[in-house]
């Protein structure tokens, strides 16, 4: 996984901005790209800070959690049905989440949807 650049780095080069300096200069001086000049002096002016932001992590389990119940209730009524199954009756009520997404939240609650052949 990528690390930010430090703040320091950040505030020079915003200092060169501020100092005449083209985004493109101070790229080029500093050795990063335009496009994070830009962001940096957007992150400076919007929040007043240029610090990096949390990297990686989840950021989307939260909306499926939201559903748990009807997800587990679902579960109870269809004991035999599919992940593709329960998407579809999830999109049915308007909730669209992918068949990636119910696998994860299963692995999460310990749920399995594996089917078994029955044991002699």
């Amino acid at each position: 996984m990528s690390r930010a650049l430090s703040v320091d780095l950040r505030i020079r080069v915003l200092a060169a901005v501020d100092g005449g300096a083209s985004h493109r200069e101070a790229a080029e001086r500093f050795g990063v790209s335009a496009a994070s000049v830009s962001r940096w002096r957007n992150l400076r002016t919007h929040q007043g800070s240029v610090r990096p932001g949390p990297l990686g992590g989840d950021r989307n389990s939260h909306k499926t959690e939201a559903h748990a119940d009807l997800i587990m209730t679902w579960l109870g009524e269809h004991r035999d049905g599919t992940l593709f199954e329960l998407r579809n009756d999830m999109a049915a009520q308007g909730i669209a989440i992918s068949k990636s997404v119910l696998h994860r939240f299963l692995v999460r609650h310990d749920q399995t949807r594996k089917k078994r052949l029955a044991m002699r």
